[in-house]
C-alpha cells in the first residue's frame, strides 16, 4: 500500500469517528427534546361532519369534536341524495377533499369529488345520466382521480367562503348553488385543519 492510499486510509476512518460521534450526539439531544404536535401532525384522523339540518360544520378528530362553526349555508335549494345540474342543492353522503386552491370570488375553496361512485352508481339506476355519463365518472373514478364535472349530476362542489359576500345574507338564507358556506374567518380557521384527502361527511 502506497503512503497516499494509507494517508487517505487514515482520514477516512477518522472522518468516520467524527460523523458517528456526532450521530450519537444528536440522537442524545433529541431524547431530550419536547415532541411538538400540530395540526398538520394530527391530520390523518381529522374529518368533517356537516349537518344540513342545523346547519353546522364540526372538525372532528376520531368520535371528538374539536371545533363547531355555526351558521354556515347550503344549496338555496336545501340538501339532496338525487341531486342533478343546476338545481341549487346540496348532495348528501361522504366525500373527500380533491384540492384546496385561492378564490378571487370565495376567498379558498375547497373542491369535494361529488359525484362519486355512490352518487353515480345511484344516478344511473334512477336513470338521471345516460350510459356515457355513467362510463365517463367510472374511468375517472376507478383510476382514483376527481370525477368530471360536467355531466347531468353537476360538479364544481365545495366548502368556501363568503368573498365579498354579505354577511346578514349569509346568516339569513340558504344561498349557495349547492355548496357549503362559511364566513372568511371561519374558512381560514378550518384551512388549518384540512388537507388534500379530508373526509368530509354531509349528513
Amino acid at each position: 500500500m502506497s503512503f497516499f492510499h494509507a494517508t487517505a486510509r487514515r482520514i477516512e476512518k477518522k472522518e468516520y469517528g467524527i460523523l458517528a460521534l456526532a450521530l450519537g450526539f444528536c440522537l442524545v439531544v433529541s431524547a431530550f427534546l419536547p415532541i411538538q404536535f400540530t395540526q398538520a401532525n394530527a391530520s390523518a384522523d381529522i374529518w368533517i361532519a356537516v349537518d344540513t339540518h342545523d346547519l353546522s360544520l364540526v372538525i372532528m378528530q376520531g368520535e371528538t369534536e374539536l371545533k363547531i362553526f355555526d351558521n354556515i349555508a347550503i344549496g338555496s335549494n336545501g340538501p339532496s341524495l338525487a341531486r342533478k345540474r343546476g338545481d341549487e342543492t346540496t348532495p348528501l353522503g361522504d366525500f373527500t377533499i380533491t384540492h384546496i386552491r385561492p378564490s378571487k370570488r370565495f376567498e379558498l375553496f375547497m373542491a369535494i369529488d361529488y359525484p362519486n361512485l355512490d352518487h353515480t352508481e345511484r344516478a344511473f339506476v334512477d336513470q338521471r345520466i345516460n350510459v356515457s355519463e355513467y362510463r365517463a365518472l367510472r374511468r375517472q373514478l376507478d383510476q382514483g382521480r376527481p370525477p368530471p364535472q360536467s355531466t347531468s349530476l353537476g360538479g364544481y362542489l365545495g366548502i368556501h367562503g363568503l368573498g365579498e359576500g354579505d354577511t346578514e345574507v349569509h346568516e339569513t338564507i340558504n344561498w349557495t348553488d349547492g355548496c357549503i358556506a362559511l364566513t372568511n374567518e371561519q374558512l381560514q380557521e378550518l384551512a388549518g385543519w384540512v388537507d388534500v384527502g379530508t373526509r368530509v361527511i354531509v349528513r
